[in-house]
C-alpha cells in the first residue's frame, strides 16, 4: 500500500508544481487585481498540497515521528512569514513570498529526505534569517543615506574576504568561511550597494575605472582563495552594472575580453581549476577521482526520467556534497525532469520580478540595486544547475533558497527581503505619480470651468 501511494505522490506532486509554475506567469499577464489575488491564494493552496504530500510519503518511507514534527514546523514558518508580510508590508510583492516559500519547501522536502538535522538546522536559519529580514523593507524606504556609503560598502567587502583569504582553513580546495560564516555571500549584497551607489552618482570613464579597481580586488581576493564560483558572480554582476548605467558596448567587450583572458591564466596557474575542466570534458575518464561527482550528478538526473523515481526510492545519498551543490540532482533523480524544469520556470519567474522591479524604479540608485541582486541570483542559479548537468564546469555554489548552506539562504533571505524594500518604493513612486496625474486633471479641469465662465 505504502508503495502505490508512493507512486501516486510523484504524479500529484508534479501536478501541483506545474499549475504552480503556469500560476507565476498567468499572473504577469492579468491586470485585475481580483483575479491576481485569487491566483496568489491558490499558490498557497498549491503549496500546502505539496508540503502535505510530500512529507506523507517521508513519513511512511522512514517511519519517524520526527518528520511530522519538523513538518508542523515549517509550515508554522510559513504561515507566520506570509501573515507579517500582509499585516506590515501590505505594499509587499506576494508573488516574490510565495515564490521564496514553494523554493523553500522544495529544499526543506529534499534535505529532510536526504538529513532530517540538516533540514532542521536550514529551518533555525530560515527563521531567523526572516526575522532579521523584516525591518529590512523599512530600512530600504526610509534610510535615504545608503546611496552615501560608497566606500563603507567597498571596504567591508574588501577587509572580510582578505580576512578569509588569510585566515580559513582550506575546505574542498577553496577559503571559504570563518568560523562555519562565509562572508563571500553577504559580500554579495555589499559589493552591489557599492557598485550602485558609486554608478548612480556619476558613470564618466574616470568612475567606470574607480569601480573596475574595487571589483577586481574583490574578484582577485576570490580567486586566490579559490572560490571561483563567487569570484564569476561577483565578475558578472560588475558587468551588467557597468553596461546597464553606461549604455556603452565597449565597456561589456573588454569586460568580456577580460574575463576569458582571466579565465585563462586561471587555468594555467591553479591545478584546482584544471581538475574541474578535466572532469567537465570528460568526467568518465576520470571517474575514480575528480570526475566521480559529476558522473553521479549525471546517473541521478538520468535515472529519474521525466516523472522521476519516487520521494525515497531513489539513491541521491550517493552522490557527493549532495545537500550542497548537487541538490538540483537529487531533486531530477527523485522527482523527475518536468519537475525541475518547473524548478526552473520558478526561479526564471523570480528574476523577472526583479527586473521589472528594476526596470520601473525611477531613482537610479534602488534601480541599480534591484538589478545586480537579481543577476547575482539568476547567475548562481545557472551556475548551480549549469554544473549538475554537466553545461559548465563545476564551481562549487548552491542553489539559493533550495540547497543546505546557512550564509547562502541567510543572504539570499536578506537580498529578497531588499527587494521587497524596493518593490514597496516602487508602488510609492507609482501612488505618487498616480496622484500627480488626478491633481493636473482636476486643475486642467477647474480652469476650463473657469473660462467656460468668463465667457458666459
Amino acid at each position: 500500500m505504502i508503495n502505490v501511494i508512493v507512486e501516486l505522490s510523484k504524479y500529484v506532486i508534479l501536478t501541483l508544481m506545474v499549475v504552480y509554475t503556469f500560476h507565476c506567469f498567468y499572473m504577469v499577464r492579468r491586470q485585475d487585481e481580483d483575479e491576481k489575488n485569487e491566483a496568489l491564494r491558490q499558490q498557497l493552496v498549491l503549496i500546502f498540497f505539496m508540503d502535505f504530500t510530500a512529507f506523507l510519503v517521508i513519513y511512511l518511507k522512514t517511519d519517524n515521528f520526527q518528520v511530522i514534527t519538523f513538518y508542523l514546523e515549517m509550515m508554522a514558518y510559513f504561515a507566520v512569514i506570509q501573515i507579517l508580510y500582509r499585516v506590515f508590508y501590505k505594499k509587499a510583492s506576494l508573488l516574490l513570498l510565495n515564490n521564496m516559500c514553494m523554493l523553500l519547501s522544495v529544499g526543506f522536502i529534499m534535505l529532510c529526505r536526504l538529513d532530517l538535522e540538516t533540514a532542521t538546522k536550514q529551518l533555525v536559519i530560515v527563521a531567523a534569517a526572516s526575522a532579521v529580514a523584516l525591518v529590512i523593507p523599512v530600512m530600504i524606504r526610509k534610510m535615504k543615506f545608503l546611496k552615501n556609503l560608497t566606500w563603507v560598502y567597498a571596504g567591508i567587502g574588501i577587509v572580510l574576504l582578505g580576512a578569509v583569504f588569510v585566515l580559513a582553513q582550506t575546505s574542498y580546495g577553496a577559503k571559504l568561511s570563518l568560523m562555519g560564516f562565509q562572508p563571500s555571500e553577504a559580500i554579495k549584497i555589499t559589493f552591489v550597494f557599492f557598485m550602485a551607489a558609486l554608478l548612480s552618482k556619476d558613470n564618466s570613464f574616470r568612475t567606470v575605472v574607480l569601480a573596475t579597481i574595487v571589483a577586481g580586488l574583490h574578484v582577485g581576493i576570490l580567486v586566490l582563495s579559490r572560490d571561483l564560483g563567487s569570484a564569476v558572480i561577483f565578475f558578472v554582476a560588475y558587468l551588467v552594472m557597468i553596461y546597464v548605467s553606461t549604455k556603452k558596448l565597449v565597456y561589456l567587450g573588454i569586460g568580456v575580453g577580460g574575463g576569458s583572458i582571466g579565465a585563462v591564466i586561471a587555468y594555467f596557474l591553479f591545478g584546482h581549476v584544471r581538475q574541474r575542466v578535466s572532469a567537465w570534458r570528460d568526467p568518465m575518464a576520470v571517474y575514480q577521482n575528480e570526475g566521480y561527482q559529476i558522473v553521479q550528478s549525471l546517473f541521478a538526473i538520468g535515472t529519474g526520467g521525466w516523472f522521476g523515481m519516487g520521494l525515497c526510492q531513489g539513491s541521491p545519498e550517493k552522490i557527493p556534497i549532495v545537500k550542497n551543490d548537487f541538490i538540483f540532482s537529487a531533486i531530477c533523480e527523485e522527482m523527475g525532469g518536468i519537475f525541475a524544469i518547473c524548478l526552473i520556470l520558478v526561479c526564471m519567474s523570480f528574476f523577472l520580478m526583479i527586473v521589472n522591479i528594476s526596470l520601473r524604479i525611477k531613482n537610479p540608485f534602488y534601480k541599480l540595486i534591484a538589478l545586480g541582486l537579481g543577476t547575482e541570483y539568476a547567475f548562481q542559479v545557472f551556475l548551480t544547475i549549469g554544473g549538475a548537468a554537466k553545461f559548465i564546469p563545476l564551481t562549487g555554489v548552491t542553489l539559493p533558497l533550495v540547497s543546505y548552506g546557512g550564509s547562502s539562504v541567510l543572504s539570499t533571505i536578506l537580498m529578497i527581503a531588499i527587494i521587497q524594500g524596493l518593490y514597496i518604493l516602487r508602488e510609492d513612486e507609482d501612488e505618487e505619480i498616480e496622484r500627480l496625474r488626478k491633481q493636473a486633471v482636476r486643475r486642467a479641469r477647474e480652469r476650463s470651468a473657469a473660462k467656460r465662465t468668463e465667457i458666459r
